[in-house]
């Protein structure tokens, strides 16, 4: 099966003459099951609909989105796997300088704002025809949302883009029923009862019993009314509970239908036998291709949704928390596939997901109560309901490594450390260290300090100590030299240069050197966001500390690296405004030497220090 058509000789080809859909994204055309582009374009070939693809159009330029010609049905439109302005921009605001998902990594080749301004040019040139926006960006942004970059709060993507439907959270469902309902005549105003979707109406025209979040000017003008309209837009995302909410858009009603339903285990495994050719378009290969498919091209994807439930994390407003999952044959027949392609190495790079280790509901009860409104299933603590098995992830991974032509099956994506933690039976983290960490694994504690992991929605660090104290016992046993990678974040919400002292005391007691710190990025739709436009709490209603000053920022982030000769200075500040002097010498304790003379010579000192510790102590 040949890819999608991008030209009208394509279309020709395929004996088209008028495509039912034209799909306009802002990342480059990759056919793989890790692009949402390919899944909803080929899940609607599947289902007898045809779908052309114009990627990253010149929006300059009104012929480039006429390449096509105009669909049947309607346009669809997405900015591509991540928001246009995450793509575009550091969490300092400046301008990236790489972009994965462009041909040779090229910045500039799609718009700020993406959907908005590939609607707004549709609308002008064919107002006639429907547009339906989904992916990241819009669903993310599908409620009035503070916006980061401008530092404001804006409108929902959907007034703002002129869109006439917006799809939330993962498509296939919402994608299907409005196609088959816009091909029986169905006009698209009219349509306004398909789960997952979002739309516009007259405040006459309201439904009825829904939950009804404060208004877009409300929440601009009350910080406490957007953290509340926060609270009931997460309280909502149940597919079992969740009830339709609506918002005020200026003359205008908000209304979002409840989730979609998620996909069945059959489904799923439908979804991923699909004709991908896994890989991009071929036009990219002058351009040296296109570097977002590397990571990907011999991954697997088992599962959808995570109930983790991370407050800096879009996945619970996106995907949703209820744990999906493909079946083991299906698994083991896309390993086979990747194993026939003629750059494959031996390496399946990953197994995973949201999060790698989920196979299982939470606990029994969600299935049909749905999941805990306002809960953390593993944070601060994980629930005594919770069930822990590990024994399928386990079975499949074990066939994975026994096929012929595998050397190696790593997990690259989040394993749950503290989900791990709870399971009584040691042969899954056995056999995870011995068969499935390419000599780091990374885990994601973030932080040490129990009062900014409760405001991440993260477990205490105590787990993180736990899961450590196993890994080594368990590496060393093995006779193998692996390592645990621990991401980290500065500046979240809720954390005060104290707390990132705190922090920097921890990683200096236990020989971390993160090579890499991130800075909370504030992006649409999250729980953390709110946080951090807030000042508040949208669950407790509490007051949260918030860095904003650019220079408390930054000495957040030295404390985070305070062994790099060049963050010295700022970790000498921040021990001073804190009170820690005590960290300053020459001492076994002391983050930072006194004086600079001797600088160059204790860093040498310690790192060697670290690297011997790392290897035998632990």
């Amino acid at each position: 099966m040949p890819f999608l058509p991008v030209s009208k000789s394509d279309m020709k080809s395929r004996g088209i003459d008028r495509l039912d859909f034209v799909y306009i994204s802002g990342d480059a055309y990759v056919d793989h099951p890790s692009f949402g582009v390919a899944i909803i374009s080929r899940w609607l070939e599947h289902h007898g609909f045809s779908v052309g693809i114009i990627a990253q159009p010149d929006w300059k330029n009104s012929a480039d989105f006429e390449r096509l010609g105009t669909p049947r049905l309607a346009y669809l439109v997405t900015a591509g796997n991540i928001d246009s302005m995450v793509a575009h921009y550091t969490v300092a605001k400046r301008k990236r300088t790489y972009d994965a998902y462009s041909p040779g990594g090229k910045m500039g080749l799609r718009p700020d704002r993406a959907v908005t301004v590939y609607c707004r040019k549709l609308k002008e040139l064919h107002p006639e025809i429907p547009v339906l926006i989904g992916g990241l960006e819009a669903s993310l942004r599908r409620f009035a949302h503070y916006d980061y970059w401008n530092d404001s709060v804006m409108p929902s993507i959907l007034s703002d883009s002129g869109a006439d439907i917006l799809m939330y959270g993962m498509g296939e469902r919402s994608v299907v029923e409005l196609a088959r309902r816009l091909d029986s005549g169905e006009p698209a105003a009219s349509i306004t009862d398909v789960r997952g979707t979002c739309y516009l109406a007259d405040p006459t025209d309201t439904p009825f019993g829904a939950a009804e979040c404060p208004s877009l000017s409300q929440v601009r003008e009350n910080k406490k009314l957007y953290a509340r309209a926060t609270r009931i837009q997460y309280d909502q995302q149940d597919e079992v509970y969740g009830k339709t909410v609506i918002q005020r858009q200026g003359d205008k009603m908000l209304v979002q239908n409840p989730p979609p339903l998620s996909l069945s285990t059959e489904e799923l495994d439908e979804v991923y036998n699909l004709p991908y050719m896994r890989t991009y378009h071929p036009c990219y290969e002058a351009a040296g291709g296109v570097p977002g498919i590397e990571e990907v091209k011999f991954s697997i994807t088992h599962n959808r949704g995570c109930f983790g439930f991370c407050n800096f994390c879009s996945i619970a407003l996106h995907q949703g928390r209820r744990i999906q999952t493909r079946s083991r044959e299906s698994i083991i027949a896309e390993a086979k596939k990747l194993t026939e392609l003629p750059d494959f190495k031996g390496y399946i790079h990953d197994v995973g997901g949201p999060t790698a280790n989920f196979r299982l509901p939470s606990c029994e009860k969600q299935l049909e109560k749905g999941l805990c409104k306002g809960r953390k299933c593993l944070a601060p603590k994980p629930c005594g309901n919770l069930q822990v098995d590990h024994s399928e992830y386990l079975s499949i991974l074990r066939e994975l490594r026994s096929l012929p032509k595998v050397k190696k099956v790593f997990i690259r994506s989040g394993i749950r450390y503290d989900y791990l933690n709870e399971d009584k039976d040691e042969t899954f983290i056995r056999e995870l260290i011995e068969h499935h960490v390419s000599g780091q694994l990374k885990v994601a504690p973030e932080h040490c300090s129990a009062a900014v992991l409760d405001k991440m929605g993260k477990p205490h660090i105590e787990a993180y100590k736990e899961f450590q104290k196993k890994f080594y016992k368990i590496t060393g046993q093995i006779g193998k030299e692996q390592y645990l990678v621990p991401y980290l974040m500065s500046s979240h919400p809720g954390s005060t240069l104290k707390d990132a002292v705190e922090l920097a005391v921890f990683l200096k007691e236990n020989n971390i050197r993160p090579e890499q710190v991130q800075d909370f990025y504030p992006t649409p739709g999250t729980i953390s966001t709110a946080m951090f436009y807030t000042g508040l709490d949208p669950y407790s209603g509490e007051a949260v500390y918030v860095a904003r000053d650019s220079e408390e920022k930054a000495m957040q982030r030295a404390l985070l690296q305070y062994f790099v000769p060049k963050n010295r200075e700022k970790v000498i500040t921040a021990l001073k405004k804190t009170g820690r002097t005590d960290l300053i010498g020459n001492s076994q304790k002391c983050l930072v030497s006194a004086d600079k003379t001797p600088t160059a010579k204790f860093y040498k000192k310690d790192r060697s220090k670290c690297r011997k510790n790392t290897k035998t102590a632990k």
